[in-house]
């Protein structure tokens, strides 16, 4: 059965729109932020709040992480207030083990606890992240990635302000509520003297939108960091994909482990929202996710993803396992997540199985609706550059 869950509105909105997932006809986009109720039998919950900075003093309950805390104070509905239930202990090493070793007869208890944790949290409601791919170039030569610097193969791009405002307009006006700013890590965006183009567009895409903005531009000294937060960004999202050393050396060839870890606590201190991800199905045991996970737990970190390995054909071989096997990979690490860090918003993402695969990691634990992306604007994905774009399946009216 699919789950009943809700759009949260942004400051416009008086009623929050229920989710309908794959498979219901398709509702035409709404405009100009407008409220829109579908039918069904859930009834709206208060919708979160969008605005571009804490107006107030909202006092943090003593109970709160320091992540749900300032989660909420950017507008994102956490209750703060929540206790785990008396049977669940927090998990630890051994129990995330035999989470990832858990039979399939297992797995539909284990997302109903996840969806439980998730709710008494964040309630049904689940959140829109407009994605807008800046620049396909990077510097990088990551074993896993299509924009990977040895494929020269690419057709590559860099989208200019104007049409990143147009796009970022578009997402605005259909709902979303954060727009999430990718690019490969170009030279001509994150080195001197080119950095200051990047915190001008991000300025220009707060200023034209009024949306919190998520930079995720590779890993970036202090000082910079600190220059996107005063430009206006919010969030700043660096990958590890592993927190197992030696599978990092294979996946981010010639990256210095501590160097990215040490950019997400820098972003942190200067008042950014980190976020950090997984990358599943590449071989990695049960023991290996469940040490990544416990290392991002003891992160400071407001949003966590895990996400599954789509291969090409110039980045590492195709796995063994089948796709699906892979794809159950990614579902048992978003309920796990959920388990471990029940106050962390939780991706799912659109970019490796489109519309189709909503479903399934909304049920797993996920609360945030990630790449949706307008067609029209020759814009990209990154895990699968063309997937639902241009067929308007990776729209805002295509998942609500």
């Amino acid at each position: 059965m699919l789950p009943t869950v809700h759009i949260a509105h942004g400051l416009s909105a008086r009623k929050a729109r229920r989710l309908s997932l794959p498979g219901r006809t398709q509702s035409p986009a709404p405009s100009r932020r407008a409220p829109r109720r579908l039918e069904g039998e859930a009834v709206p919950l208060r919708p979160a709040r969008r605005r571009s900075r804490p107006q107030g003093k909202e006092a943090a309950h003593p109970r709160g992480s320091p992540q749900s805390d300032c989660l909420k104070r950017k507008g994102f509905a956490v209750d703060t207030t929540h206790q785990p239930l008396e049977s669940e202990a927090p998990l630890n090493r051994e129990a995330l083990i035999r989470l990832f070793d858990a039979p399939e007869s297992e797995r539909p208890a284990l997302f109903a606890r996840a969806r439980a944790a998730r709710e008494r949290v964040f309630g049904s409601k689940v959140f829109l992240y407009g994605f807008l791919y800046l620049s396909t170039h990077c510097r990088n030569d990551c074993a896993f990635c299509h924009y990977r610097r040895s494929n020269t193969a690419l057709a590559r791009y860099r989208k200019s302000t104007d049409e990143l405002l147009e796009a970022a307009r578009r997402l605005a006006s259909d709902g979303v509520h954060l727009l999430d700013l990718t690019l490969g890590e170009d030279p001509y965006y994150v080195e001197e003297p080119g950095f200051s183009r990047l915190t001008e567009l991000v300025s220009a895409l707060r200023q034209a939108t009024g949306l919190p903005i998520m930079v995720s531009p590779g890993v970036l000294p202090a000082q910079r960091l600190a220059r996107l937060r005063e430009a206006g960004a919010d969030w700043y999202a660096c990958y590890q994909e592993t927190h197992i050393r030696k599978r990092f050396e294979g996946l981010r060839l010639g990256q210095d482990y501590d160097v990215r870890r040490r950019a997400r606590l820098d972003a942190a201190s200067c008042g950014l929202l980190a976020e950090d991800g997984l990358l599943t199905g590449l071989g990695e045991s049960a023991a290996d996710l469940a040490d990544s996970i416990l290392a991002m737990r003891a992160e400071p970190l407001a949003p966590v993803r895990a996400m599954s390995y789509v291969p090409h054909p110039t980045t590492l071989p195709v796995p063994p396992a089948a796709p699906e096997t892979r794809r159950t990979r990614e579902l048992l690490a978003i309920a796990a997540m959920r388990l471990a860090m029940p106050d962390r918003l939780i991706p799912a993402s659109l970019d490796v199985d489109g519309l189709e695969g909503l479903a399934a990691r909304l049920e797993a634990g996920a609360n945030v609706v990630t790449s949706i992306v307008p067609s029209g604007c020759g814009l990209a994905g990154v895990a699968s550059e063309d997937l639902d774009i241009e067929n308007e399946r990776r729209g805002v009216a295509a998942v609500v």
